[in-house]
């Protein structure tokens, strides 16, 4: 099920002017929907419910639909409450005024006033409030009048707000296996009647919402590819498989992809890489997107996504119970590729640069064996003492490559370490970075989204445990920090730019009943790119 979303303007709609509430009701509950969806707060309850109700909204609304306020409020329906719904359905006293929606779904936002501080959780609580109303009705489309949601802050936190609530309602409406016709897939549960969503605006805030909705639909749109490759099952969702999903993205937008072949990737030096991958009878990949939103010239922010398609631990095998999970094990690489596909289809005025390096990591008579040294891209040699540990071994040879774009900023993401999940759980992903400017931004960016990030250590001190007797670093520092010493083994790549490390181990995907891809962190890498200058 795929929401369609779109918006619509009404100027000089304004329902917080006492002078235009009346005409701004009467243009908006005229519209031919399903439904149209209002906030209303806490002070506009109590004018409603004064023994003389002073004029308002409510009032106004009340007298439009025949008393149906004042009939929902009497059956205690109406409370105002943050985040509580009210769902009015037409009545013939509706028709008279002129009212052709057919329901009208009230949203409380609670005590917000004018003055209230923005809280963008507490507006992530009404719109998921509102859209699961929406997805338990037989409702299919609906008009969201933004401003009634905005108490006055109108768009200084608009994109943001509308941002998330298609995100919230893309997320709602994915089903795995639309987007495979190969699969033969069932659904297990019927898709919600709810399909187009209208977010409708006046002329103060037109620019800001048209912009807020094409890009909340690019981020869904690369949130579904980033779910769709991770849930796919690793016999299918191979290196092979990612490189042509990738040249599949250039044919449908304006990026450029390249995918390189073994041939390529021995030429080119990647032996820690190749470490990895040599286990497999499956070839690796070593794929580049490129998207010239930018000027020419212009450095571009690159980003790296661990690409491991299938990881049975190597010889350093894992226990056997959930390592079908460790198909999830290639989110960076499907997180990467989803938020190319978002840029390109935002048509992003920078320019991004995309490098998933991929493989299988397999146990045979060609695996790597814990014990072996093997040399990297960089020329620096690594004694892989866990073969378990073998992210980091492809990460560093794509890191190293990546020099010769002179980027800007380079952000790795990975699901690396199950440390990481013990030290955050899935609420955070752990962030790692010595750029202070780096850290402000990503931590901001995953405010904005609440796909939000946690600060972890890179002190010096941590390197000590990746000294080896025989080479220049071992893979593996211990148990003790263990999300620590693995970015700090990748640091040691990335001297020569400003380089960030997104540890998603704990939230790229959900484990038991609720299995599957979560499509973290492309909500925060592409609200960290439309913010940069």
């Amino acid at each position: 099920m795929t929401i369609q979303f779109s918006t619509k303007i009404f100027p000089h709609a304004d329902l917080h002017s006492a002078k235009q509430l009346k005409s701004s009701l009467a243009i908006l509950l005229g519209q031919a929907t399903d439904c149209l969806i209002l906030g209303y707060s806490k002070t506009h309850l109590d004018d409603f419910g004064a023994s003389k109700p002073k004029p308002g909204l409510l009032l106004e609304l009340d007298r439009l639909l025949g008393g149906s306020v004042t009939h929902a409020k009497d059956l205690g329906d109406l409370d105002g409450k943050q985040a509580s719904t009210c769902l009015l359905r037409a009545e013939k006293s509706w028709v008279p005024n002129g009212v052709k929606v057919k329901r009208v779904l009230l949203v409380g936002l609670g005590d917000l006033t004018l003055s209230t501080s923005r809280n963008l959780n507490a507006y992530a609580k009404l719109a998921r409030a509102t859209l699961k109303n929406l997805s338990s009705t037989t409702i299919k489309n609906a008009v969201w009048f933004v401003p009634s949601f905005s108490m006055g802050h109108k768009a200084d936190f608009l994109a943001e707000e509308v941002r998330l609530t298609i995100q919230y309602a893309g997320d709602q409406a994915y089903r795995f296996g639309v987007r495979q016709p190969a699969m033969k897939f069932k659904a297990k549960d019927k898709a919600d009647a709810f399909a187009h969503l209208t977010f409708a605006g006046n002329d103060d805030c037109a620019q800001d919402l048209k912009a807020a909705v094409a890009q909340g639909v690019a981020m869904v749109e690369g949130m579904h590819l980033a779910k769709d490759l991770g849930n796919l099952p690793p016999n299918v969702c191979t290196p092979t498989y990612l490189g042509k999903t990738a040249q599949g993205l250039a044919k449908k937008t304006g990026l450029k992809v390249e995918v390189l072949g073994l041939k390529q990737i021995e030429a080119l030096g990647m032996g820690s890489f190749l470490s990895v991958a040599k286990g497999s009878e499956t070839p690796p990949q070593f794929i580049l997107m490129r998207h010239q939103g930018g000027k020419a010239g212009e450095a571009p922010i690159v980003l790296v996504g661990k690409g491991i398609t299938f990881d049975t631990g190597g010889i350093s095998l894992k226990p056997g119970e959930a390592m079908d999970e460790m198909k999830y094990d290639m989110c960076g690489a499907a997180s990467v590729i989803g938020t190319m596909y978002a840029t390109a289809l935002m048509k992003l005025k920078k320019n991004v640069i995309g490098v998933v390096p991929t493989c299988e990591n397999m146990p045979s008579g060609k695996a790597t064996r814990p014990g072996d040294i093997v040399k990297s891209m960089s020329g620096q040699t690594i004694e892989v003492l866990n073969t378990d540990a073998e992210g980091r071994l492809i990460l560093c040879d794509a890191l190293t490559y990546v020099e010769r774009f002179k980027p800007k900023a380079v952000i790795d993401v990975a699901t690396l370490t199950g440390a990481c999940v013990i030290a955050l759980g899935h609420v955070h992903s752990g962030l790692f970075s010595e750029d202070e400017e780096l850290v402000s931004a990503l931590t901001k960016a995953g405010q904005a989204s609440l796909d939000t990030v946690w600060r972890l250590p890179l002190d010096a001190a941590y390197h000590e445990q990746l000294k080896s007797n025989f080479a220049d670093v071992a893979n593996i520092g211990g148990r003790p920090a263990g999300s620590v010493t693995a970015a700090c083994f990748l640091s040691r790549f990335t001297e020569k730019y400003k380089w960030a490390h997104l540890d998603i181990a704990g939230t790229a995907w959900k484990s038991g009943a609720a299995k599957g891809s979560t499509g973290r962190p492309v909500p925060l890498l592409i609200n960290y790119l439309l913010e940069q200058k």
